[in-house]
């Protein structure tokens, strides 16, 4: 029997399916995804779980005139599939190939680029504005997860939306899950909704009993319907998205494409903005994914049967060593307290949160309200650490500035996945960290060239009078030089290597490649000083006058951009205090957006490998 998938070539071919093969087809799209998903790695259980609720979108909706906006975009491999890029999957994620995230550039059919949470709905209110200022009649749909949900530009964007006299269609859907459980409010609100059987046993009754009415039946069942007082404000808590203006159908399950499509047809005729609540399963249709949803949301490529990964990396990674440095700490004093922003499981802090669970703080995705939130608890004493990955430290930038460096307040950043993280392309790598933090009055950054140096730079910011972020990247820890590590001296950089003429002063990552460079440069006949630079800012100005009055060429290495970056800030330097006459060459990364692709290729290709910087230093020394 020829398979439903292969009659689906391009947007709106799903149109040309019987009603019959709609469940055959969502079994083969997660077959698909399994089977491709297993070979390249990517996102698994959130498209397994969005499968039927795509395909009734496919169906609703003509692409590309219409308009899909999906909250993050993790969750976008099946619309990808349906709209024509079935081909494609075997280059996901991998240098110039299809991206894990909707991308405009890919395919007309992605509306809006997304890769960070809870930005759909604002989104989608620009393209409904937009299509109306056009006069245009296409269909909007924003489709956003319960955990993106607890966001709050979610709600300063539903705070507008009520006000919205034209249509948009929202799609919550709701597994229970983000990447790690869901926490507040809005979680126990939705908790009372899924689960208030009482309140829809009884509306579906009591619409049958007033329907049996001889004459006046259908019209008392219409005007309770439209009643702003009407049952549901008697059955379920606040109705919070009725109450903010915004109609909502719902809880419906988001896994009967029937009853989605028909959902959509309701939705699609009011004038305004309206939520369907639709009850999903993440990981559905392969049961590891089920049982286990946080483990394979997202995954490097792994055998089917087993479920376990194909290339078994055990080495330990700066996040193993920040997590097992957070025990101890926490062990030795009851004032450090960790913040994570729905990340616990990927900064390393779920060890921290069952050791010392009073002293654990999971905020959901809300890092602004994360840094401000240890910005409170250090003003009465606490050492608060907010672990935060690089590219989500970006959104809190006006918190760090205005609620921790004004007040010059002892929270430690611990910055991970800093610099170059690979697949997930340009909205997850950490390019921006150095570039925005070193602006910062009174921030302190600084960065460890392996785990003992991390270990040692969290006990100086544990101790610092003030504001320090700890920047470190998503690779194995570098494993020499451990026992030369010296104790943490506020502004104070470590010469590891002391000799003339060319020296290499290399920030965090960048050590374990300055010190092969420094290897190759020495087979030509260079005379090399190794310096670990460690302080991002302040720079170290006393090592740098020692080094520019004893070699020739200083070449700073970073993995950041060149813009703001430390490299920029030492040409400053020497330019000031008149070093004119020293050549400085500056290794960093370009001032642009970087795709995804595997971590050691794109530092090839970006200049950052060794025999690069090799060649570099080589080609302008001469």
């Amino acid at each position: 029997m020829p398979k439903i998938l292969d009659a689906i070539n391009g947007p709106n071919d799903i149109k040309s399916i019987s009603t019959k093969d709609y469940g055959r087809l969502a079994t083969e799209i997660r077959k698909f995804l399994v089977t491709n998903i297993s070979k390249t790695g990517g996102h698994l259980a959130s498209n397994l779980g969005v499968v039927e609720l795509t395909i009734a979108l496919h169906l609703f909706m003509n692409f590309p005139e219409d308009q899909i906006v999906w909250d993050v975009g993790h969750q976008a491999y099946v619309h990808k599939l349906l709209s024509g890029r079935k081909n494609d999957f075997a280059t996901l994620r991998q240098y110039e190939g299809m991206s894990g995230f909707p991308k405009r550039k890919e395919s007309d059919c992605d509306a809006f680029d997304t890769g960070h949470s809870s930005t759909s709905l604002s989104a989608a209110a620009g393209l409904v504005k937009a299509r109306d200022l056009s006069h245009k009649t296409n269909k909007v749909v924003a489709v956003i997860g319960d955990g993106a949900l607890t966001g709050g530009m979610a709600f300063e964007a539903l705070n507008n939306l009520g006000r919205f006299k034209s249509n948009l269609i929202i799609i919550l859907n709701d597994n229970e899950m983000s990447i790690a459980q869901n926490v507040g409010g809005l979680s126990n609100y939705l908790g009372k909704v899924r689960t208030n059987t009482k309140y829809t046993n009884l509306k579906s009754g009591l619409e049958t009993a007033l329907k049996k009415i001889p004459k006046v039946g259908d019209a008392l069942v219409t005007t309770l319907k439209q009643s702003k007082d009407s049952i549901k404000h008697l059955m379920i808590p606040g109705m919070l998205f009725e109450d903010m203006g915004i109609t909502y159908i719902g809880p419906i399950d988001g896994h009967n494409i029937n009853l989605m499509l028909t959902a959509l047809h309701s939705a699609s005729r009011v004038n305004g903005a309206v939520i369907i609540h639709t009850i999903t399963k993440k990981g559905k249709g392969y049961d590891k994914a089920e049982k286990e949803p946080c483990k394979y949301h997202s995954v490097e490529p792994f055998d089917i049967k087993t479920g376990k990964k194909l290339n078994v990396n055990n080495a330990l990674s700066y996040t193993d060593v920040f997590s097992r440095t957070m025990l101890d700490f926490g062990r030795e004093s009851e004032d450090i307290v960790a913040i994570s922003a729905a990340m616990p499981d990927g900064t390393g802090l779920t060890p921290f949160a069952k050791a010392y669970p009073e002293r654990f703080f999971d905020v959901g995705i809300a890092e602004e309200h994360a840094v401000t939130f240890a910005a409170g608890l250090a003003t009465k004493g606490f050492r608060p650490v907010v672990a935060i990955y690089s590219t989500f430290l970006q959104r809190a930038y006006d918190q760090i500035i205005h609620d921790v460096c004004v007040g010059n307040l002892p929270v430690v950043f611990a910055v991970d996945r800093a610099g170059i993280v690979g697949n997930d392309g340009e909205t997850h790598q950490g390019l921006f960290d150095i570039s925005f933090l070193s602006a910062m009055p009174g921030m302190t950054v600084i960065a460890p060239m392996n785990g003992i140096e991390l270990e040692k730079m969290m006990a100086f910011a544990l101790n610092h009078n003030g504001p320090v972020a700890i920047r470190y990247p998503k690779c194995a820890i570098y494993l020499d030089y451990t026992d030369a590590i010296e104790e943490v001296i506020y502004g104070k950089s470590q010469i590891l290597e002391s000799e003339s003429e060319i020296a290499l002063v290399a920030v965090g990552s960048m050590v374990e490649t300055a010190i092969t460079v420094r290897e190759q440069l020495k087979e030509m006949g260079h005379e090399v000083t190794l310096v670990n630079a460690r302080f991002v800012s302040p720079i170290d100005e006393e090592m740098l006058s020692k080094v520019a009055n004893s070699h020739k060429v200083i070449v700073t290495l970073e993995e950041g951009i060149k813009r703001g970056g430390f490299g920029e800030a030492v040409s400053i330097f020497l330019m000031e205090h008149g070093y004119r006459d020293i050549k400085h060459i500056n290794i960093s990364l370009p001032n642009q957006f970087i795709e995804h692709g595997e971590r050691a290729m794109l530092l090839d290709k970006f200049g950052l490998s060794a025999d690069a910087i090799t060649e570099k230093i080589k080609n302008q020394i001469g």
